[in-house]
C-alpha cells in the first residue's frame, strides 16, 4: 500500500520503493487526496534523483520530522516541540535552503512582539539553529545556513529560601505537598524525578534511592543518598501506593505547581518564587554548608561545573584564610 496510517499518528504516510530500497515518510496532513499529491510529487522526485542525479530539496518540514524522530531521548523534547509548533506559521513551507538571515529576523521580532522574553526567543532560536546545524554537518541536506546569535539575557540571581522561611511556607502547604517540598529540600531532586519516584528505585537499609538515565536530564543515572530525614520522609509514605512514593488520595501525583500551591506561598508572604527554587534552595543550603562544588556537581546531577557555580558566592569559607593577606607585609595598614 502506498498510502497508509499509523496508530500513533493521524496524519497520511507513505511508503515507496526505489531500487530495492523502501522509503516511508509522514505526509503531514490528514487529508487523503493532498496525502498522495504528496505521494506522487515524492516519487517524481525519486526517480530524478535517481536517474538524473538531481539532488533532493528538503523543506523545514521534513527536517522537523527527522529531528524529532532523532531526539526522542531527549527529556526536554516537549519543550521543543512547544517551540516548533510556534515556528510553524514562520517556517512550515520554506525549503531549507532559502532560510536566510531575514527569516531569523522575522522570528525574532514576531517573538517579542508577542511578548516573549529574551530568554523565551533565544529557546526557539536554538531549536531553529540545532536543526539547521543537523542539516548542514550531519544529513548533508543544504551547504550552508545563516548564522544565529542568541539575545543578551540578564543574569537572574539565584531564589533561595532561609530554612525559617521554607519552615513557613511548609506549614502553609495542603497535606499532600508537604512530604514532596520536604523531600525536595532533602535531596534537591528535580520535581519530575520526585513525583515520578518509585519504590523499586529506592533502599532504606543502605539508605539511598537512584534516577534511571531516562529520567535524568543529562541522561545519566543519579546516585541520590538519602538523609535520616528523608528516610523517614519516605517511611510515612508506605502503604499509600503500591508503585509510586507521593501519592494524593492513592494516586501518584502529576501536578505540583496547582493553585494550593501558590496560595501557601502567598499565605507565607513568599514572592517571585517557582518550584524548581526548591532545588536551588537545597542548593544554597549545601554551599553554605560547606559543601564543595565538586561534590555539589556530583549529588545535584549537573552535567558541568559552570552550572553549580551560579552558587560558589553563597559561600566564602574557602577564602578567609587569605582575607588579611594584604596586612601581612604591613601591620600598620590595619589602620587607616
Amino acid at each position: 500500500m502506498s498510502l497508509y496510517k499509523r496508530k500513533d499518528s493521524n496524519a497520511w504516510w507513505v511508503k515507496i520503493q526505489q531500487n530495492g530500497r523502501i522509503i516511508c515518510r509522514s505526509t503531514g496532513t490528514a487529508n487523503k487526496t493532498k496525502a498522495q499529491e504528496y505521494h506522487d510529487k515524492l516519487k517524481a522526485n525519486l526517480w530524478d534523483q535517481i536517474s538524473l542525479g538531481v539532488k533532493p530539496k528538503y523543506k523545514w518540514q521534513d527536517a522537523v520530522l527527522r529531528w524529532i524522530e532523532e531526539t526522542r531521548h531527549k527529556a526536554t523534547q516537549h519543550d521543543d516541540l512547544t517551540h516548533l509548533r510556534w515556528l510553524d506559521t514562520h517556517l512550515r513551507n520554506k525549503q531549507l535552503d532559502q532560510i536566510s538571515r531575514e527569516d531569523i529576523d522575522s522570528i525574532i521580532k514576531a517573538r517579542l512582539s508577542g511578548g516573549a522574553s529574551n530568554g523565551t526567543t533565544n529557546r526557539t532560536l536554538a531549536v531553529v539553529r540545532a536543526i539547521l546545524r543537523k542539516a548542514t554537518n550531519e544529513w548533508e541536506w543544504i551547504v550552508r545556513h545563516p548564522k544565529i546569535s542568541m539575545l543578551p539575557e540578564p543574569k537572574r540571581r539565584v531564589r533561595w529560601l532561609t530554612h525559617e522561611v521554607a519552615n513557613r511556607l511548609i506549614s502553609e502547604l495542603p497535606e499532600h505537598l508537604i512530604p514532596i517540598v520536604r523531600f525536595s529540600l532533602e535531596t534537591g531532586l528535580r520535581q519530575a524525578n520526585v513525583t515520578g519516584l518509585q519504590w523499586q528505585q529506592v533502599d532504606i537499609n543502605r539508605a539511598c534511592a537512584w534516577i534511571h538515565p531516562d529520567q535524568a536530564k543529562a541522561r545519566e543515572a543519579i546516585a541520590v543518598p538519602l538523609s535520616p530525614n528523608a528516610i523517614k520522609i519516605i517511611q510515612d509514605q508506605i502503604g499509600r501506593n503500591k508503585e509510586y512514593i507521593f501519592t494524593y488520595q492513592g494516586k501518584q501525583v502529576r501536578q505540583v505547581n496547582t493553585r494550593a500551591w501558590r496560595n501557601a506561598l502567598k499565605r507565607a508572604g513568599i514572592v517571585n518564587f517557582r518550584w524548581h527554587d526548591l532545588r536551588h534552595t537545597w542548593a544554597s543550603w549545601h554551599i553554605q554548608s560547606g559543601t564543595p562544588l565538586h561534590v555539589l556537581q556530583e549529588l545535584g546531577g549537573w552535567e558541568t561545573t559552570e552550572m553549580v557555580k551560579r552558587y560558589a558566592h553563597l559561600s566564602s569559607s574557602h577564602l578567609s584564610e587569605y582575607a588579611n593577606n594584604i596586612h601581612k607585609n604591613n601591620p600598620d595598614s590595619t589602620h587607616y
